[in-house]
């Protein structure tokens, strides 16, 4: 039973019922029905057209539905003729699909679920799993969204920087359960390069597959993190790193600069130094400027305070961190991350204060920082850091 032909071609078998006049949520139900029922039948019994029986199976689903269905008695006159079996139309409706799923009306969470389901082709469980919720959660999670874009017409323009961000958080959700949503963002991403010619796509897949060629390198057997100033660059996939920076290099090329582009520029310098110390710091700062100039990100700004304390010394990273820190509303430097935690800035801070030589205050700072880990690996390894710092002191 091959799970990754069903998943390939789940979006386009759900464009043709579309445009066949099934609205999206009762479409997607039915495409998921047809599904399952490849599962059973297609081990004993493949067909010589998956694709065109797929279509066959989910209309004749949409159809049974709709006539049990006594609200949609008035439209069984539009779908009673059921069209002849036949090839499956060369139409493929994918691209439509991401933007549907990304719609602007959906909230994050709720395009990065319909994603998965509608165009990936993950069952809710999967979903629920690779999320931590329960399956319920995450069923009612997706039927709201199909709800939500039902009445959205199917050949409307959508916004492909809507749907990079789908993508984008989906890739960084990494592995969980039994569905690794890092190589799952990457397949989609191919995916929606093969069906749009847009240097940001390309942009994209370039970032995860640099980013992704790191992955084995970045725990230890233990499962503690591993910074990547200390991780053995033997592991990492130059396969992957060779095609991300050629996508890289034809994206650029064609002038039209945007944020995945410049966040794969720096991951590829990352890449291309033989050692932790032949990092070229000073270009990477360069590409953080060009990003915060593109996104005026404070996440952006915090990363670059690392790069320029790595660049032109510690003392200039505390010094582009306390530019972040300012807040023209508030005299206390301070005051505006109280109010918006930003993501790691302890953590920069403290290792920009260790840099420096001011231990006590770094192993202040990686404790701090430790209660605010998002997760129990970073909080460990900063927990590690504070206690080395105090053992180095004691001494």
């Amino acid at each position: 039973m091959n799970e990754d032909l069903l998943r390939s071609l789940t979006p386009s078998v759900l464009g043709v019922l579309v445009r066949r006049g099934a609205d999206f949520a009762a479409a997607e139900d039915a495409v998921q029905d047809a599904l399952v029922e490849a599962v059973r039948v297609w081990p004993t019994e493949v067909p010589r057209d998956p694709k065109g029986w797929l279509i066959t199976v989910a209309w004749r689903r949409f159809l049974d539905a709709t006539r049990a269905d006594t609200a949609r008695r008035r439209r069984e006159d539009r779908v009673d003729e059921e069209p002849a079996p036949g090839p499956a139309p060369a139409m493929d409706d994918t691209l439509q699909l991401y933007f549907l799923c990304a719609h602007p009306s959906l909230t994050p969470s709720s395009a990065v679920a319909l994603t998965l389901r509608a165009v990936g082709g993950l069952t809710t469980r999967q979903i629920a799993q690779a999320y931590l919720v329960p399956e319920a959660t995450m069923a009612q999670r997706i039927s709201r969204a199909k709800r939500t874009v039902s009445g959205v017409r199917f050949d409307c323009p959508g916004d492909v920087a809507t749907v990079l961000r789908v993508l984008y958080l989906v890739f960084n959700e990494g592995y969980s359960g039994d569905v690794d949503l890092a190589a799952e963002a990457i397949r989609l991403t191919r995916q929606l390069a093969a069906a749009i010619d847009h240097p940001e796509v390309a942009g994209l897949l370039a970032l995860m597959l640099l980013h992704h060629a790191r992955r084995s390198a970045r725990t230890a057997p233990d499962g503690s993190l591993v910074p990547l100033n200390e991780q053995d660059r033997g592991r990492w996939d130059t396969r992957a790193i060779t095609e991300g920076v050629d996508l890289l290099r034809a994206a650029l090329a064609r002038d039209r600069l945007g944020e995945f582009q410049a966040q794969a520029a720096i991951a590829a310098l990352h890449a291309d130094a033989p050692t932790a110390e032949e990092t070229d710091w000073t270009q990477i700062v360069e590409w953080y400027d060009e990003l915060a100039r593109l996104t005026d990100s404070p996440i952006v700004r915090l990363n670059r305070a690392v790069a320029v304390g790595e660049a032109d010394g510690p003392r200039a990273g505390l010094a582009a961190l306390a530019a972040l820190d300012d807040s023209p509303d508030d005299a206390s430097p301070s005051a505006s991350r109280r109010r918006y935690p930003l993501p790691r800035h302890t953590a920069v801070a403290a290792y920009l204060h260790e840099r420096d030589g001011d231990l006590a205050t770094a192993a202040r700072l990686y404790a701090e920082a430790a209660h605010q880990a998002p997760n129990l690996a970073e909080r460990d390894h900063l927990t590690r850091q504070a206690a080395r710092l105090n053992i180095n002191r004691t001494r």
